[in-house]
């Protein structure tokens, strides 16, 4: 059996993409056969789909809609196994997804997620400023993803403070004081998009303030979909926070709950890179085909992580395109892709698409 062990002190972005394609090719099978041998409805997919436990090519891995961990509760170890359980974020009347973690696959999550943040921002910790409600990470036994995704990032920083109230209203006086007390050091800013853009920069741009966070290194994903429906893209996002709070260093990231940990980080040139724990495949919408680079196609995540449960392959519902792989300007291995949104008819399920769910 693959064991992550043998690649968590690697830098997460030095393996060029050759070379990882045949770690993944002879990682993924063990994986695969793991889950197989583990889970009685993944094994009934693989069987009725026909597909292999050995490969020769990436292509050949087989994946599972992302649906399905909405529809069923697939788990590779035994339930009392179980040390946490994680849901994607919904409104009432959606489904969520329920992911099922054990001592090993939440160690390692939280490992690499940290060995990829780190690798942007320093191992050292900084002082934290989360652009969220304390209320997110109430039940630490049953996460949503946002509180998730703050609890993981939570672990890069220290004088942890959030920047909203209980209404979800931004806190003036708290984060002033944040920043005096460490007008002299770097600050991590964690957040997710939309309530970043929502609660935060709205606020601020409402009351006419300007906050100094020149020393700020801002890292944010999800809720993309709304801002859009307001036509601030990537570039408007980064523009606008810039000029409220002079944050230059902005990394967007992309990732799910469905692979937690294994994230994709924006770079300075503005693409997601995938790290040495995970890589991208682009599918056709209707053969499922594998693309080239430059078409787009529905996307297809590999990790290396998840071993309680079977989400090491699995096809998403959003929309990418692969630009290239180990000719990135800045200078990190393997592939780099966009996300060009999502698919018709799907659910909107992004981490801060809504927050209901706080609740």
């Amino acid at each position: 059996m693959f064991d992550l062990v043998n690649l968590i002190n690697e830098p997460p972005y030095a393996l060029p993409q050759k070379l990882k394609e045949q770690l993944y090719i002879r990682a993924l099978s063990d994986i695969t056969k793991h889950h197989y041998l583990k889970c009685a409805q993944y094994k009934k997919i693989i069987d009725m789909l026909g597909c292999h436990t050995e490969f020769n090519i990436l292509a050949e891995v087989p994946f599972i809609p992302v649906r399905l961990f909405k529809e069923y509760e697939l788990l590779s170890v035994e339930k009392s196994e179980v040390v946490k359980t994680m849901m994607s974020s919904g409104t009432s009347g959606q489904s969520v997804s329920k992911i099922f973690l054990d001592k090993v696959t939440a160690a390692n999550q939280t490992k690499v997620l940290t060995k990829i943040v780190s690798s942007f921002i320093g191992v050292k910790r900084l002082p934290m400023l989360v652009i969220d409600t304390h209320l997110i990470v109430k039940d630490r036994n049953l996460f949503s993803a946002r509180g998730a995704g703050v609890l993981g990032f939570s672990m890069l920083g220290y004088d942890v403070t959030y920047a909203l109230n209980e209404k979800m209203e931004l806190d003036l006086d708290r984060v002033e004081q944040f920043l005096k007390k460490h007008k002299d050091e770097n600050i991590l800013i964690f957040g997710f998009t939309f309530i970043i853009w929502q609660h935060f920069y709205k606020t601020l741009e409402k009351l006419n303030i300007k906050l100094s966070l020149g020393n700020g290194i801002l890292i944010h994903g999800g809720g993309w979909k709304k801002l859009l429906g307001e036509a601030v893209d990537n570039s408007v996002f980064k523009a606008r926070l810039n000029s409220a709070t002079g944050l230059s260093k902005i990394y967007n990231y992309y990732g799910m709950v469905e692979q937690t940990g294994s994230i994709f980080m924006e770079c300075e040139m503005g693409y997601l890179h995938s790290s040495i724990f995970s890589d991208i495949l682009i599918r056709d919408f209707k053969d499922f085909s594998v693309l080239p680079p430059g078409q787009q196609g529905l996307i297809q995540l590999l990790s290396l992580l998840p071993v309680s449960y079977p989400g090491h392959s699995i096809i998403t519902e959003d929309i990418g395109e692969i630009i290239g792989a180990d000719d990135c300007r800045c200078g990190r291995k393997g592939r780099y892709f966009m996300i060009h949104g999502r698919i018709k008819k799907s659910e909107i399920r992004g981490c801060s698409d809504t927050y209901e769910s706080i609740e």
